[in-house]
């Protein structure tokens, strides 16, 4: 639950609302081939029957009233990648200032691994 408090009172947030928002808007930037499973994630998967777990490769915290946006991902062998960061990086902060209204301080994308389209 990420919570922030304002001049009207405290926002919560549910941790698997941002993963689905994040991981949507970063899963949707070209170039981007899927999200990475962080290690804990990974071991969440294989109690759930091999299923994805829904925060795949998300992790959203707060800091000084903002938002830190960790996001773990596969690209496109061959893309030029400081430019898909740039694109997710765009993407990810406004889709969710948009939906929330909640500052994002910072988002911070880990490239950990390349694949091919087809893979």
């Amino acid at each position: 639950m990420i919570s922030l408090e304002n001049q009207y009172g405290t926002i919560e947030i549910s941790q698997e609302y941002f993963a689905n928002l994040v991981g949507r808007a970063a899963s949707e930037c070209f170039g981007v081939v899927g999200m990475i499973s962080s290690p804990t994630q990974g071991i969440r998967s294989i109690m759930n029957g091999g299923k994805d777990v829904p925060d795949k490769g998300v992790h959203v915290r707060t800091s000084g009233g903002g938002l830190i946006v960790d996001l773990h991902i596969a690209v496109v062998y061959g893309m030029n990648i400081a430019a898909i960061v740039r694109s997710i990086v765009n993407k990810v902060r406004y889709t969710v200032e948009q939906a929330t209204n909640l500052e994002v301080a910072k988002v911070n994308v880990f490239v950990d691994a390349m694949k091919t389209e087809n893979a």
